[in-house]
């Protein structure tokens, strides 16, 4: 209990200290959020009053408790480039994010933990599978990104360039999901459809974060299988991969959790280059559209938003840790 309770403390106090940095941007920002509330060209009289409906003319303080208190009630302005709410505006483009950055980690993981087993137990493909990983986490995401729109959708035409889905009359509700909407809509050659509009943007996006949690999870495999209680377990009869997956692998958890608590906290704010390369409608292409056309509050808005799940993610990351390894609740 005392491990939660400082976990979560030290979440919201994190969540603070973000709310404080947006609201001084856009103290500093010279942007006037009266003008952008009642349009470029109301009137004088319409600006002061929207300023005092606003709480513009309050003390810095109470500035900052409305807004806070906006925030707690779901508000994060009005975009000044679609003149919709910014939470609107995200609530429409975050379902194909979240989409896509969970098939991201999930391959990222598979692909990481696959990296780990090869070798630790030292399989044939190892070294080859080794070179592949290496190279496209050295590659720049834009350039990995458009070497595959060349050759998988260019030069070989296996996977199409771009964009969510080729069906116009596809399923929108009720989850967001389109690979969930599709099967729950009946609708197979739409899940298949999406399935390999995801699998160029997901793979090119996964490969940095699979080799980042594949090496940690190899330095805690290795460190493992050379361990007292290895050499007991290979003593008794046990194979080397059941020592691997029955002894090492959940004493190497807690390190290969924390690298992907960090990598998926990071992982949305990554997609902004990868959905802007293949079209994907998703948080990128509306923060690129919202900074090419200065757009504070949509900005600051996929800026909190991002923090928030950056933040969550950690605080789950640590609660199954613990569970994984007990012994962390008294650090």
């Amino acid at each position: 209990m005392t491990f939660a309770l400082r976990r979560i403390a030290a979440m919201l106090g994190v969540l603070i200290a973000l709310t404080v940095a947006l609201f001084t941007l856009q103290q500093v920002s010279g942007t006037d959020p009266a003008k952008a509330y009642v349009g470029a060209n109301a009137s004088q009289a319409a600006l002061d009053a929207a300023r005092a409906r606003l709480g513009l003319d309050d003390p810095l303080p109470s500035r900052y408790l409305h807004y806070l208190t906006g925030l707690l009630h779901g508000d994060l302005q009005n975009s000044l480039r679609t003149r919709t709410p910014v939470a609107s505006d995200l609530a429409s483009v975050l379902p194909a994010s979240l989409e896509l950055a969970a098939c991201v980690l999930f391959l990222a993981v598979l692909l990481g933990a696959l990296f780990a087993y090869v070798s630790a137990i030292g399989a044939r493909g190892a070294g080859l599978l080794r070179a592949v990983l290496f190279s496209g986490a050295a590659a720049p995401t834009f350039l990995l990104g458009m070497v595959a729109v060349l050759v998988f959708y260019g030069r070989l035409g296996w996977l199409p360039a771009g964009g969510r889905t080729a069906y116009r009359d596809a399923p929108t509700g009720p989850t967001g999901f389109l690979l969930v909407d599709s099967l729950l809509a009946g609708r197979p050659e739409v899940f298949g459809d999406a399935v390999t509009h995801l699998a160029l943007p997901a793979l090119c996006a996964a490969i940095s974060p699979a080799v980042a949690i594949g090496r940690v999870l190899v330095d805690g495999l290795t460190a493992n299988l050379e361990a007292d209680h290895a050499r007991t377990a290979r003593a008794a009869g046990l194979t080397e991969r059941a020592v691997l997956l029955r002894h090492a692998a959940r004493n190497s958890l807690g390190p290969a959790l924390s690298m992907v608590g960090i990598q998926a906290g990071a992982l949305l704010a990554g997609l902004v280059v990868v959905e802007k390369i293949f079209g994907w409608p998703g948080i990128g292409s509306y923060l690129d559209a919202s900074v090419a056309a200065a757009d504070l509050p949509g900005i600051t808005g996929v800026a909190l938003l991002l923090g928030i799940v950056y933040v969550v993610l950690n605080t789950v990351v640590d609660a199954l840790q613990v569970l994984a390894d007990r012994r962390l609740a008294l650090t």
